[in-house]
C-alpha cells in the first residue's frame, strides 16, 4: 500500500482534558464522556464551528481533539471570546443540576500545521497543544480554583490575537506561567481562569439559539 502524501494543513487546534478522570469507575467514566461530548459539542456549535468548517473529533479517552479549519467564518477570536466562556457556563450550568456528576476541564488552543494519515493527525503543533494540556503547572492551577475550567493557549495566539485587545478578550486575564519543551524548543502558554473573571451573563442564550 502505497503511503499517503505528508501534505501541511494549517488548523486551529483545540483539545481538552478531564481533571482526575482514572479516579472513576467505568461507569461513571460512561457518564462522564457523554457529558463532556455534549458540553464541547454544544460550546462548538455556539461558536459557529459546524461540521463543515472542523475535522471529526478525535476522542482521547478522557478527552478529545478537535481540529478546525482556517475560516474566516471561524476566527480565532470565537474560541476566546464565544467557545470559553460558553464551554466554562455549561460545566457550571451541569454542576447546578448534576452536582454528583460535577467534572472539571483543562482546555489547550493552539494554531499550526498538521498532517493526516489513515491512523488520524500528527504533528509537531499537535504535540505543543498536548504538551500544554498536561504541563503540571496548568493541572496546579485548575487546583487552585474552585471553578471548573481552566484555559491554556500557545505564545503564538497570544501575541498575534490575544494583546491587541479585540472586543471580548482581556489581555490581562492571561498570565505566562506554562512552559514545555518540543523537540528541544521552549514554548510558551499564557492560562486563563474563566471563574476569575466578570460571568458572561449571555453565554448560554448563544446555545440555545443554535441547539
Amino acid at each position: 500500500m502505497n503511503a499517503l502524501p505528508i501534505l501541511p494543513r494549517h488548523r486551529i487546534i483545540v483539545a481538552v482534558d478531564v481533571e482526575g478522570s482514572t479516579n472513576r469507575t467505568n461507569f461513571a467514566r460512561a457518564q462522564l464522556r457523554h457529558d463532556m461530548y455534549g458540553a464541547l459539542e454544544a460550546a462548538l456549535r455556539a461558536s459557529g464551528v459546524t461540521d463543515d468548517v472542523r475535522e471529526p473529533s478525535y476522542d482521547r479517552g478522557d478527552g478529545a481533539l478537535v481540529l478546525i479549519h482556517s475560516s474566516d467564518r471561524v476566527p480565532i477570536t470565537r474560541l476566546l471570546d464565544t467557545f470559553t466562556p460558553v464551554l466554562n457556563e455549561l460545566l457550571e450550568h451541569h454542576r447546578t443540576a448534576w452536582p454528583e456528576r460535577t467534572f472539571r476541564l483543562r482546555v489547550a488552543i493552539h494554531t499550526g500545521v498538521v498532517h493526516f494519515d489513515l491512523r488520524g493527525t500528527y504533528g509537531e503543533d499537535i504535540d505543543i497543544t498536548f504538551r500544554m494540556l498536561d504541563a503540571p503547572k496548568l493541572k496546579a492551577r485548575l487546583l487552585r480554583t474552585t471553578g471548573l475550567l481552566v484555559l491554556v493557549v500557545s505564545d503564538l495566539i497570544y501575541q498575534s490575537v490575544i494583546r491587541h485587545g479585540y472586543d471580548g478578550i482581556d489581555a490581562g486575564a492571561f498570565a505566562p506561567i506554562v512552559r514545555v519543551e518540543v523537540a528541544t524548543q521552549t514554548y510558551l502558554g499564557w492560562v486563563q481562569v474563566p471563574a476569575d473573571e466578570q460571568p458572561v451573563a449571555t453565554a448560554l442564550s448563544r446555545v440555545d439559539r443554535v441547539s
